[in-house]
């Protein structure tokens, strides 16, 4: 099957590509966008891959699912499209990046910014109808999701997972740790922000890099 992704996570993911699970869920996933409303648009269901090449991973930052609201998705987790307001979440996380780094990020929701500097954006699950948060949710995305993360810890050293919330956690459980930098903590939702202010994420992470000769990220 061709899929329109990134040649090099196209060239990695080749053989998840080939497996029936996933004809079975590209097959469905196409009927349900021509049958109803999906998100986000079917161009940037891959948009993650597209920005952040395989060879250019630093970080990943795992999400849930995306945004359900129209115009909202863009394909990147907790990221929104230019001109919208900020989600919760997202507020926190601008919150936390201000309070640890002390800079005060882009106001713009779209974090494009980072996915090009090498921040791998990643929802659990890629798609969703809209309104329906976790609609999509035990499709087969999930399996999808795990063997990028595998494919990123068996052939990647020296990669930041920032795991936010016991989903996150539990999903990054098969993350080699002995060869990455895991930071764990809870959600930036407002219904479990305490447990992720202070979490100094973005800080470890930037100093990791460095310590590992690779140039950190500008939050902003």
């Amino acid at each position: 099957m061709d899929v329109r992704i990134n040649a090099q996570w196209k060239n990695e993911l080749k053989d998840t590509f080939n497996q029936e699970y996933w004809t079975n869920l590209a097959s469905h996933i196409h009927e349900l966008y021509i049958k109803t409303a999906v998100y986000p648009p079917p161009k940037d269901i891959f948009r993650a891959f597209d920005l952040c090449p395989f060879d250019k991973v630093k970080v990943v930052i795992l999400g849930q699912d995306p945004y359900h609201g129209k115009g909202q998705a863009n394909g990147l987790c907790f990221s929104v499209n230019e001109g919208l307001s900020l989600p919760p979440s997202l507020k926190n996380i601008y919150k936390e990046i201000h309070s640890d780094l002390g800079i005060t990020p882009n106001p713009s929701g779209d974090l494009s910014r980072w996915a090009k500097q090498g921040v791998l954006l990643l929802n659990s699950v890629l798609t969703v109808l809209a309104n329906k948060p976790a609609s999509h949710a035990g499709m087969g995305w999930e399996k999808f999701t795990d063997e990028v993360i595998q494919k990123l810890s068996q052939n990647k050293k020296h990669v930041v997972y920032m795991l936010w919330g016991k989903y996150a956690q539990k999903k990054g459980e098969i993350i080699d740790k002995s060869n990455n930098l895991v930071l764990s903590s809870g959600h930036p939702s407002p219904f479990s922000e305490k447990l992720f202010f202070g979490n100094h994420h973005f800080t470890k992470c930037n100093a990791y890099l460095e310590k590992h000769g690779l140039t950190p990220i500008n939050w902003h």
